[in-house]
């Protein structure tokens, strides 16, 4: 499969599978901070697709996926409205997004390295940091539902950066 074939679909399953969680979801803020992880699917998805029939490339506007989802969390805190606790069957969902944004990270970077195109390569590096990002916020997602009362007074929810590791 091409590399532009596959990109298409990893980015379709993680839209998809971010649909259904947000779907699923009866905490708001989470449900919400998945269509946002959604949205940004379907870009890399549009980006990859310009990629594959050979058209020119459109810088598509990036989301601050940390600035969105820490004023998502400042509004859950100020609300009061934050869960005792999440059902635990929550956390092996939330793992396997994980597990999409890491995979999808290492795809992009190692195919990147093997591209001749340089607009195609700073694409697939740029949606690869994406991703890394990405699987950062998933993380602290991770973190919260484990601990919901204890993570929201405590999260010192900050930007992360690849430059950060």
């Amino acid at each position: 499969m091409d590399p532009y074939e596959y990109a298409m679909s990893v980015e379709k399953e993680g839209e998809l599978y971010y649909k259904e969680l947000a779907k699923k979801c009866e905490d708001e803020g989470l449900s919400k901070i998945f269509t946002m992880l959604a949205n940004e699917e379907v870009k890399h998805f549009k980006t990859f697709e310009a990629m594959s029939k050979g058209s020119a490339l459109t810088t598509l506007p990036k989301t601050d996926v940390f600035k969105e989802a820490r004023v998502i969390f400042e509004e859950l805190k100020k609300s009061g409205k934050v869960p005792e606790y999440f059902p635990k069957d929550q956390i092996a969902l939330y793992k396997s997004a994980l597990k999409l944004e890491e995979k999808s990270y290492d795809f992009y970077t190692q195919k990147a390295n093997s591209l001749e195109n340089e607009e195609h390569k700073e694409a697939f590096l740029r949606i690869a940091k994406e991703e890394w990002e990405h699987a950062r916020l998933v993380e602290s997602l991770i973190e919260y539902i484990s601990y919901p009362q204890r993570w929201i007074e405590s999260a010192e929810f900050r930007t992360f950066s690849i430059e950060d590791e």
